[in-house]
């Protein structure tokens, strides 16, 4: 496969007994040398697909975007391939894809001023199966241990999209698998897929993503494949968290304009013990008493 250059590109294909990983696209939108570009990462997302980490993981972007001291670095596990394709894109191959697809995602790396994106390339099919995926959470054991972020952005293990849900178990394990001291200070589960305005106010992670609305934009902006190719999630996503802000708070008037929801991961990403499923359902089991109480 044929991909365009960037300004640095280091493709690295890493061959193991048992688990062979996909080739790895690390792209350094300034340039400095990958261990510096590990080392200065604050924030960290890590997302499924290119486009992931733009409509979830934006709080970690506009926080460190033109800052000195902070950097935002990203994660997209898998190849791009599969995704629904129409119009300009309806006859374009799935190898072909994936390269738009990468090439995609680094120019929102460029826009966005990152620290640096790993796309890893591996396929939706191997994520979601438990047994296949333990290349995928060496990878990010690996640079989690390289980066060690202060925040970490990934998927809420409640999203309706099964490889959402497998991106959001790898990084958990991959989180377990650090020494404790290494571990990020906050772990945030974002919604994309299933929004995450049903938790209880005390479980519900409000970020604040009202600054710099035309970045958002030109970052959506990106992935014209998804949007030509016949789902315009950007107009989605910003519609999203419009109307996420209004409907906060009942009572109030709006102190932010755009809002975007996250589980608070920090504690099973911190505690071995905790049962994922069980924290999960938690959750639900609030919702429910919640609307219990309310119909008396």
């Amino acid at each position: 496969m044929s991909l365009p250059l960037g300004a640095i590109q280091q493709t690295l294909t890493i061959s193991m007994t048992n688990y062979p990983l996909p080739p790895n696209d690390f792209y350094v939108p300034d340039c400095v040398v990958p261990a510096e570009a590990y080392a200065r990462c604050s924030h960290l997302g890590i997302g499924a697909h290119q486009d992931d980490l733009e409509f979830m993981a934006f709080h970690g972007i506009s926080s460190c975007y033109k800052q000195d001291d902070l950097w935002f670095g990203g994660v997209t596990c898998t190849n791009g391939g599969g995704s629904t394709r129409a119009g300009k894109y309806a006859n374009t191959s799935d190898e072909a894809m994936q390269a738009v697809r990468i090439s995609e995602q680094r120019k929102a790396a460029q826009i966005g001023q990152y620290s640096f994106i790993c796309q890893l390339g591996h396929s939706s099919a191997q994520c979601k199966k438990r047994k296949d995926r333990e290349a995928l959470v060496k990878q990010l054991e690996n640079i989690l241990l390289k980066a060690q972020p202060e925040v970490l952005y990934t998927h809420n293990p409640a999203d309706k999209h099964p490889t959402h849900v497998a991106i959001c178990q790898a990084t958990i394990e991959a989180v377990h698998r650090i020494p404790p001291l290494s571990r990020p200070k906050k772990v945030y589960g974002c919604e994309v897929w299933r929004g995450l305005d049903w938790l209880a106010d005390e479980d519900k992670i409000a970020l604040d993503v009202s600054s710099y609305p035309a970045l958002a934009r030109k970052l959506n902006a990106c992935f014209d494949s998804q949007i030509a190719g016949g789902k315009n999630y950007s107009d989605a996503v910003i519609g999203r968290r419009h109307a996420n802000a209004s409907f906060y708070k009942s009572h109030s008037v709006d102190g932010v304009d755009q809002i975007w929801y996250a589980m608070n991961l920090t504690e099973p990403c911190h505690d071995n013990s905790i049962d994922l499923k069980d924290f999960v359902l938690q959750k639900v089991k609030a919702l429910q008493e919640s609307i219990a109480t309310s119909l008396g």
